[in-house]
């Protein structure tokens, strides 16, 4: 019996020269899939986007704004009505956290797409597919909010088709966020001045009572001792010493002609009133007065404007064609180890 030796080695040189043989297929392969990854990256849809970084406005940018909710604010503290244990928010703070409520508000990028021409243009009439795409432009805005444990601040991206229009859509965003932001702010304003403004007048009208009634008061016990005075028959001075107090019962004691200039006095005079009540009256004349609306204030400033961006997110053509080439590569490869010659084996007899 004969038997026959196989040994299960790898011959690299022959490997090689077969690839070396095939290398045209190995070339072929790499450029086709290149090319129809060249040509599959135009007919996909491009993604640029660009990125803008936002902090608080500084006090020249809130305008009059500033003022009148510092007044609000003021007067709250006058009031105690505000916790001063804890350190309250400035007026930057407070714009500046209505701002990104509204830059990474859902409704806010809805009502956004939906009154932009780059929205309008791309609609088909149907209402799924208009949805899905008013959708997927929602989720292209992107809102990250700062964080101080990494040193990150506020900022905002956008992804659109075009270099141009990622960076004109964002602009046009913060501005339309940082208007319905104002806008929010102005009627809050109003409301806070408005609802002050009662609660003044309130605490006007009461102390106005308080003072009337003390001043009646006054006055019968005036006409009491006056009518008693007159009963008795007292018309001078009887009283004891100046400086010793006289109780009301025994104020008839002063006679007729000082109780009579003491009610003259007193109703020439009328109601008194102290120092807060006056403070009060001129706060009143200030809030009814009405505030002051600046509509197009700016709730933001850049720290980082937005630009047109110089390179695509997707599709990255040059490493789809890259990666699709070395594809291409193997499969070559693989067709040429189809197609080597293969040796004749010896047969025995």
């Amino acid at each position: 019996m004969t038997s026959v030796v196989v040994e299960n080695e790898l011959d690299v040189r022959g490997l090689g020269c077969t690839l070396w043989r095939g290398k045209r297929w190995i070339i072929g392969f790499a450029l086709l899939f290149a090319l129809l990854a060249w040509l599959a990256s135009l007919l996909m849809k491009q993604a640029w986007s660009t990125t803008a970084v936002t902090d608080r406005p500084t006090v020249n940018m809130l305008g009059d704004f500033f003022v009148q909710q510092q007044f609000l604010n003021n007067l709250d503290v006058r009031n105690n009505t505000l916790n001063l244990n804890t350190p309250a928010p400035t007026v930057m703070d407070e714009v500046y956290q209505e701002f990104t409520m509204q830059l990474a508000s859902w409704d806010t990028r809805r009502d956004f797409w939906q009154q932009t021409d780059y929205f309008k243009s791309r609609k088909s009439g149907n209402a799924h597919n208009d949805a899905a795409l008013l959708d997927d432009l929602i989720t292209n805005i992107q809102f990250t909010p700062a964080d101080t444990a990494h040193n990150t601040l506020d900022n905002i991206k956008l992804i659109a088709e075009t270099a141009g229009d990622a960076n004109n859509l964002l602009r046009q965003y913060i501005a339309y966020a940082s208007e319905r932001a104002a806008r929010h702010l102005n009627a809050e304003l109003k409301g806070a001045w408005q609802a002050r403004s009662a609660q003044l007048q309130a605490q006007v009208h009461r102390q106005q009572e308080v003072a009337q009634a003390v001043f009646d008061r006054q006055r019968q016990r005036i006409e009491q001792a006056l009518k008693v005075a007159s009963q008795q028959g007292i018309k001078e001075n009887r009283a004891p010493a100046i400086g010793e107090a006289l109780p009301d019962s025994d104020r008839f004691l002063l006679g007729q002609q000082m109780l009579q200039a003491q009610l003259d006095t007193l109703q020439a005079s009328g109601p008194a009133y102290d120092l807060s009540y006056d403070q009060n009256r001129a706060m009143l004349g200030t809030l009814q007065a009405g505030a002051q609306l600046d509509k197009p204030f700016q709730t933001y400033r850049y720290l980082r404007t937005p630009e047109e961006p110089v390179s695509r997110d997707s599709p990255r053509r040059m490493f789809m064609m890259i990666m699709w080439g070395v594809i291409g590569a193997l499969v070559g490869a693989g067709v040429a180890l189809v197609r080597r010659p293969r040796p004749t084996s010896p047969t025995s007899h």
